[in-house]
């Protein structure tokens, strides 16, 4: 299979582009702009609170006073009610002792998270309770530095919290959402409602101002009987994880949050710990990875957010002791979206990308791709393609799992997202060029993370693709695989400029400012806060740069690019790392790691992690072994006999630059990473069916066999989108 030597050539005539940056390129402009105005929009919409049982929540009432942050009591933690399998779909009128706390409470779903690779247990979560360490001490790894043995820091305290372990409930079952009073786990409900009225009573009583401040943790989904057993993944699980309840006293109702999650609702068992201890004016321990609870602003006067107060105004002014609901609903919401999304997820992005996948299929067939009408639909369907996960993101501003229906309410938004999002990448007026909707739907998707995640990641923790607290992972920022989105997105949207542009003076800056963009977005402790993200976008963008140059990239430009990477990455772990520890990121706590001198066992766990991924699950090193060949062979297209790449290659000189970046890029992110692997994945899904988008299409003679088209016809005529 050969190609016309023409198709080499650079074009000539009335077709070129001019020096300047024409009306071509304004499109493409106009099309990041209203891409970052969705963007921030939507988080905007997302709601506060809601209720997961299928209920709209109420309209808050007027609040004339300006909302306070709610602050912890000076009051020590005087009791700790420590149970296991409590939910907050448990929580109910049919468990009067527990509403009670809960609504006089700061609440929060709590993420209890295991150092042993599987399955979080009670015996696990007690340890965690006491010591401030993930799971087991004797099973954890050397870089959780958890001390050996285990150190009770709660009964080491002067005056110490009486730790109260109470029953467990058992496993929920799969039909048993809501729990039934006479099933063996309502029964189970009741009676551990019951003792915990009995507690609540010997320290005042619920209903009293003068009660003493409690915690009730729920440590662990689970209590089998073969706790080891369950933990090793030599027996199943009982259920699926939920988020457990944690409740607080000491704070005036409202929702709970804190350090380590940077999201209102959502805390740690880990963060436990270090609450205890500032509730007694200890320090925290260095080393301890949880960080104390903090209130989220409740209205200054008191009142709640749906009119359940004696008075009708959201406050419980009884015995000045203040009442809210809002807090319980969102920790209900924040669980109901963990639990489902994993499930609703298979038919919301899977059903989007059939067509596209069919769509790529075809372009990546010479006979099939040659067919003109059905070569068309098919680069529409695969520029499609990446707009399903950016479609995913956004989802988490719908409260679909409140619906009836949850997995089809989350494909409804899904497919509603992404179909707004093609309609701008195929309908816009860079239409008319063959790589405009691809660089317009890298945009769209690159600017949908970037933009989620400068507004504070709000829509994550119930959207496909986001993070899931049920992990106990990343609960901010940008994750490894949303980092690979964003590489392939910037670096499509780069290559549609610059195919645009005709002075590598100004493909140069065009790279270098979008680049400053990306990467600050990236980098920023408030927003992006990917470590690995700096790592592999500065060298990309810095070797596209020197590419698009003219420069002869020798090995010494490559030495102070990788160097000016680690520099930046450096830079701003310290400046993170100079905040208040309650407010620093993972960045910052890298920092401490360095400074305790535990960097080359960091560096040996994300390696090992990495090894762990390729060697447990065979079929990923095979995917990412297809992926290496298959980079390796686009950039010698012409030796590598993938004719319509070489002839897009001529026609675009940028577009050989970019793939060698984008390779670069993912390939350094799964060097640096220790989910490696999503990062890489995550930028072939989006790159491939985008720049299949972009070739030209076959041409079939006059025998049948294929040669190629060399795109060199004007643009917006029917020969140029053949």
């Amino acid at each position: 299979m050969t190609f016309p030597p023409s198709a080499l050539r650079p074009s000539s005539g009335p077709a070129r582009a001019p020096r300047r940056l024409d009306r071509a390129a304004r499109p493409l402009a106009l099309a990041l702009a209203l891409a970052l105005f969705v963007s921030v929009l939507l988080p905007v919409l997302a709601p506060a609170s809601a209720r997961a049982d299928g209920v709209a929540a109420p309209a808050a009432p007027a609040v004339p006073a300006a909302p306070a942050a709610q602050g912890p009591s000076e009051q020590p933690v005087e009791l700790v009610l420590a149970t296991a399998g409590l939910n907050w779909e448990d929580i109910s009128e049919a468990t009067p002792h527990l509403l009670c706390l809960a609504e006089r409470s700061g609440t929060a779903a709590m993420s209890v998270g295991s150092m042993t690779p599987l399955t979080p247990t009670r015996r696990q979560g007690m340890e965690t309770l006491t010591s401030g360490y993930l799971g087991l001490a004797s099973q954890s790894h050397r870089t959780s530095r958890s001390p050996q043995p285990a150190e009770d820091l709660v009964s080491a305290l002067p005056d110490a919290p009486e730790v109260v372990p109470l029953d467990s409930l058992p496993a929920r079952g799969a039909d048993e959402d809501p729990v039934a009073p006479g099933s063996e786990r309502g029964r189970a409900l009741a009676a551990l409602d019951e003792e915990v009225g009995k507690q609540l009573d010997a320290v005042g009583g619920c209903d009293s101002a003068s009660m003493g401040r409690v915690l009730l943790v729920s440590v662990a989904p689970y209590d089998p009987e073969d706790s080891e057993a369950v933990e090793e993944g030599r027996s199943p699980a009982p259920g699926p994880d939920r988020l457990q309840v944690v409740m607080d006293s000491g704070f005036a109702s409202g929702s709970l949050t804190s350090g380590s999650t940077h999201q209102e609702g959502v805390v740690l068992l880990t963060d436990v710990v270090p609450t205890i201890l500032a509730s007694y004016g200890e320090s925290t321990p260095e080393g301890l990875p949880g960080q104390i609870f903090e209130g989220t602003p409740t209205p200054a006067d008191g009142s709640g957010a749906d009119g359940s107060g004696a008075d009708g105004s959201g406050a419980d002014t009884t015995d000045s002791v203040v009442r809210d609901t809002a807090g319980i609903r969102l920790a209900t919401d924040r669980s109901a979206a963990n639990v489902l999304v994993d499930g609703a997820t298979w038919w919301a992005l899977g059903s989007w990308l059939v067509l596209p996948a069919l769509g790529l299929l075809v372009l990546l067939v010479p006979r099939l791709a040659a067919r003109r009408r059905l070569s068309a639909a098919a680069r529409a369907a695969a520029v499609c393609l990446p707009l399903g996960p950016a479609a995913g993101l956004l989802a988490g501003a719908v409260p679909w799992w409140r619906a009836e229906h949850p997995a089809l309410a989350l494909t409804a938004v899904v497919w509603g997202f992404a179909l707004v999002l093609s309609a701008i990448a195929l309908l816009g007026p860079w239409r008319r060029l063959r790589y405009g909707p691809a660089g317009a739907a890298g945009a769209l998707l690159a600017l949908a993370v970037l933009t989620e995640s400068a507004t504070g990641s709000q829509l994550q923790l119930g959207s496909p693709l986001g993070a899931q607290a049920i992990r106990g992972g990343r609960f901010y920022g940008i994750s490894n695989h949303l980092s690979g989105m964003v590489l392939a997105g910037t670096m499509i949207a780069l290559l549609a400029v610059c195919a645009r542009l005709t002075r590598p003076r100004t493909r140069v800056l065009a790279v270098i400012a979008i680049g400053i963009v990306v990467m600050g977005v990236s980098a920023a402790p408030t927003m992006g806060a990917d470590f690995g993200g700096v790592l592999v976008l500065v060298p990309a963008l810095g070797l596209l740069a020197l590419m698009l140059s003219g420069i002869r990239v020798r090995w010494w430009h490559l030495l102070a690019v990788g160097g000016a990477a680690v520099v930046a990455v450096g830079g701003i772990s310290v400046l993170d790392w100079l905040r208040p520890p309650a407010q620093r990121t993972h960045l910052g706590r890298f920092v401490d790691q360095v400074l305790s001198g535990e960097l080359f066992d960091v560096i040996a766990s994300k390696a090992q992690q990495n090894i762990d991924q390729v060697t447990t699950f065979w079929p990923l090193l095979g995917v990412l072994l297809l992926a290496a060949v298959l980079w390796v062979c686009s950039l010698v297209p012409t030796r590598t006999r993938m004719v319509r790449l070489a002839a897009f290659d001529a026609r675009h000189p940028a577009a050989r630059p970019v793939r060698i970046a984008l390779g670069v890029g993912a390939w350094i992110g799964y060097a640096t990473n220790d989910t490696g692997a999503m990062l890489l994945l995550a930028a072939l899904v989006v790159s491939l069916p985008l720049i299949a988008a972009m070739l030209p299409d076959p041409v079939v003679g006059a025998r049948g066999d294929t040669g190629e088209s060399d795109g060199e016809a004007p643009p917006g005529t029917a020969a140029y989108h053949r």
